[in-house]
């Protein structure tokens, strides 16, 4: 139970690979808050953890509204007192070719991923310093090192969370406050699901390992970033991509 009492938030929590993350903290003993807009699918993750031994609560937060953000935080302060994890998944996407993209999809993609990333880091930093303890983990992308066709928003967005981790770190260092990066490559999540066959089959042939990863991996992955075993970790990219980006 490494990560007993600790208190954590995972942001995009409701399905996918925060679902994932959010009942792995779980599995060690973390009280764990779970962020998502869809209230249907956080009731259901909350109860799937409270049913096999662990703790979970859930609020209903869109990342991207600053007072929206801060009350939620200041919520879970209250009643537990401490926040000592942060994960910052929450992502989005609305694809498209540069000259097709509209420019509402641009600022909607940067609101979720980039600005929902800061304002929860901005929120749980004053708490964080206050206990000279934390543990920020966001969730970028391969993209966000390489690109992608018809993703500019998204490997935008993913590039930009890169850039925030790295100035996180920085800041927050001499608080005992670390603050890390996951860039997953082709992981099968209901994101996923939807792609073309043809698409899946070009992500494949660029995998040295030739199978796409599991949410399982990159919940291992944060939770190991989130342990004591980590301590000595922080302002570090991590790739979990089979080989995609070597």
């Amino acid at each position: 139970m490494h990560l007993a009492d600790k208190v954590a938030i995972v942001t995009g929590s409701g399905r996918g690979l925060g679902a994932a993350i959010a009942k792995k903290l779980a599995s060690h003993g973390a009280i764990v808050a779970l962020i998502d807009v869809h209230e249907d699918d956080l009731a259901v993750r909350t109860k799937e953890i409270n049913s096999s031994a662990g703790t979970a609560e859930y609020y209903v937060c869109d990342v991207s509204d600053w007072e929206t953000v801060k009350n939620t935080v200041d919520s879970i302060v209250e009643k537990h007192g401490r926040i000592d994890i942060l994960i910052n998944n929450a992502g989005i996407t609305r694809d498209n070719l540069i000259m097709r993209l509209k420019p509402e999809d641009w600022d909607l993609v940067l609101d979720v991923n980039l600005k929902g990333a800061f304002l929860f880091t901005k929120a749980v930093s004053r708490p964080m310093m206050k206990n000279k303890y934390g543990k920020i983990v966001n969730i970028t992308s391969v993209v966000g090192l390489f690109g992608n066709a018809a993703q500019a928003n998204y490997s935008s967005s993913k590039a930009g969370l890169i850039g925030l981790t790295k100035s996180a770190a920085k800041e927050l260092a001499g608080k005992g406050i670390r603050c890390n990066a996951v860039a997953p490559g082709f992981i099968e999540t209901e994101m996923t699901d939807n792609l073309p066959e043809k698409v899946i089959e070009g992500f494949m042939s660029v995998i040295p390992l030739k199978y796409p990863g599991k949410p399982a991996d990159v919940a291992e992955l944060v939770m190991f970033l989130c342990s004591p075993e980590s301590d000595y970790i922080t302002g570090e990219i991590i790739r979990i991509d089979g080989g995609m980006a070597m």
